[in-house]
């Protein structure tokens, strides 16, 4: 949530910082603004709305500087307006600020800047931090090229929480300074000019090569040179990192929505991350050594993560579990964190987040570290701040994701779980051999099998048409077929906004099917065999009672009553998520279509949560 973007070279900043801008809409914001240094003063022009609104502004166009800082915001202190919008200035207009995350001291801060005398224009917790550089840039009598510098190191000190901040001042016209901690930040070098963003795809058009921030850094950028500074101001040298990413992955391809395009791109993604991980010999995960003692010793292992992530973690937690004998337990990270787990160095714990940068679950982390658990991280951006503070990081390689609905990270992230789940199996040997080979081979199966379901979606575009305008739907399922109903449901409601349910199918009885009326619809699934007989049971528990059912399978099963069938390729029911979730995405993004919505930006959701 929110984005920041920034530029300083030889070419008009406006522009670059609107399309950089852009292309961070899918974190979701409510307002949009820019700063630029115009001759011996600093142009603001910000408004509420979508970033295409800068282009009502009076005197946009003529913008000419070329340093400037922008920013998406989503509101956590005062609503969205424009007073309320980034870049916000000190009361002498000398220092422009945007920025990322949460200043949690910000009404303490507030109010000893009113006693000095200073005065607050809008709502935000933002404000208060051109007013401290202002306020400790007056009170440092040194006048050297360090002064700003140190100004923003003794701001820094007095804030408490999470912030990237990106600072222009007059008093220093070819230079911006940029902090860092708990929020993204990267730095993309440039031929003579120097990019800046919260996402490396907002800027990856304009270069490959980036800095990867850590917790505390300060950064002066000029044209030629990006010095990094520690928090006492000490200079430190950082290593640049070229990203293979190209800058049309980050574009529609000739889709009608990044949405659709990634449920298509979900075949390669799984091809990439599977990489050449599986083979007739044991798995070997590049930068893991966790030995076969080490596992032995384990008394539990934690996965932890939020929202698809955690569903993803789910599926897991069964494959570990069977080929590992280990208990597995899957938590919230914003549970987790707040009621004293019990963890200790006989506990692995597994991290899960797609942008690497999710605040909740790196707080998480952290928490596990200083218990003495060994920590191990998920996810799809390199160098991204959770892998820089886990003890492990293994990487799916689903490339960029901009939807804000998750899709090819979710599939991803289960296959690579699974591949983590043989890589523990192998080590430990408490299973036969031909269950681990034969769940490999598969995993290798599923890039074409998922392209199998999506050459025909005609039956759950039909089925959505249908059923697009009902207000309450509900997901059942058993085993890991329950698992990735919690996803389905999720789905439903991220973008279409129909309130939906997903319930263990041996829980009906036990108060949920009271729920269940006339013509409601329910989406079933069954892919387990050794469960299907279960399973159609309490689907004609609902049948019975009026329900229109979607079902999904990969099981021969009779259509007694069921609205639609979606068959599915059969495979090991560890890892059948990664084919049932196919429907249940199209099912929600096809209604999603048919009620007009923003499929890729919607309401009130951010790509990356980095604050609480």
């Amino acid at each position: 949530m929110c984005g920041i973007v920034g530029y300083i070279g030889n070419k008009k900043a406006s522009p670059i910082l609107i399309n950089g801008l852009l292309r961070l809409e899918y974190r979701g914001y409510d307002s949009a603004g820019i700063a630029t240094i115009e001759n011996d003063e600093i142009k603001v022009m910000k408004n509420k709305g979508r970033v295409n609104n800068l282009y009502e502004l009076d005197g946009i166009n003529d913008l000419v500087g070329t340093i400037g800082i922008a920013h998406t915001r989503w509101a956590t202190h005062g609503k969205p307006s424009k007073e309320n919008s980034h870049p916000h200035m000190d009361n002498s207009n000398s220092f422009a600020v945007v920025h990322n995350g949460i200043i949690e001291n910000y009404n303490e801060l507030k109010n000893m800047l009113i006693e000095k005398g200073y005065k607050f224009l809008s709502a935000t917790d933002t404000e208060v931090i051109p007013n401290l550089i202002h306020y400790y840039f007056e009170q440092d009598k040194t006048d050297d090229d360090k002064k700003i510098l140190r100004a923003v190191k003794s701001t820094c000190k007095d804030l408490k929480g999470s912030y990237a901040i990106e600072i222009l001042s007059i008093y220093n016209k070819d230079k911006m300074i940029v902090v860092r901690k708990d929020s993204p930040l990267v730095i993309g070098k440039g031929n003579g000019e120097n990019y800046l963003s919260s996402d490396i795809p907002a800027i990856l058009s304009y270069t490959k090569d980036f800095y990867l921030l850590d917790d505390n850094e300060i950064v002066e950028l000029s044209r030629d040179e990006v010095k990094f500074y520690n928090q006492d101001l000490k200079e430190i040298q950082k290593p640049i990192k070229s990203i293979e990413w190209g800058a049309l992955s980050a574009e529609k391809d000739g889709y009608e929505d990044f949405m659709l395009k990634e449920i298509y791109e979900q075949p390669k993604a799984i091809r990439e991350t599977v990489g050449a991980k599986l083979d007739n010999g044991s798995i070997e995960i590049e930068g893991l050594n966790l030995t076969k003692e080490y596992l032995q010793s384990l008394n539990k292992i934690y996965i932890v993560a939020c929202g698809t992530a955690m569903h993803a973690g789910l599926v897991a937690k069964t494959t570990i579990e069977k080929l590992c004998k280990i208990s597995v337990e899957v938590d919230i990270a914003s549970e987790f964190r707040y009621r004293e787990p019990l963890v200790d160095e006989k506990t692995l714990c597994i991290y899960i987040s797609q942008s690497g940068e999710t605040a909740d679950t790196i707080a998480a982390l952290k928490l596990a570290k200083s218990k003495g658990a060994k920590t191990l991280a998920i996810s799809n951006v390199i160098g991204s701040s959770i892998t820089r503070e886990a003890d492990y990081s293994i990487y799916t390689h689903a490339g960029p994701e901009i939807a804000v609905a998750s899709t090819k990270a979710y599939t991803s992230q289960v296959v690579l779980l699974n591949i983590l789940g043989i890589y523990f199996a192998e080590k430990l040997e408490r299973v036969e051999k031909e269950i681990i080979n034969n769940l490999k081979q598969d995993i290798l199966n599923l890039p074409s099998q998922i392209e199998e379901i999506l050459k025909d979606t005609n039956q759950v575009k039909n089925f959505a048409k249908k059923v697009y305008k009902e207000k309450d739907m509900f997901f059942l399922g058993r085993g890991t077929d329950y698992a990735v109903s919690l996803e389905g449901s999720l789905k439903l409601k991220e973008i279409s906004y129909i309130h939906s349910e997903s319930y263990a199918s041996g829980e009906l009885k036990h108060g949920p099917i009271a729920l269940i009326e006339n013509d409601v619809t329910v989406i079933a699934t069954m892919t387990n065999p050794d469960l299907v007989e279960k399973s159609i049971s309490n689907v004609q528990e609902v049948v019975t009672r009026g329900a229109k059912v979607f079902a999904i399978t990969s099981e021969d099963i009779k259509n007694d009553g069921l609205s639609q069938v979606i068959k599915i390729p059969k495979t090991n029911p560890l890892i059948s998520p990664v084919l049932s979730v196919i429907p249940m995405q199209l099912f929600s993004y096809y209604i999603s279509k048919e009620k007009g919505l923003d499929v890729d930006k919607p309401r009130n959701l951010a790509k990356s949560v980095t604050v609480e």
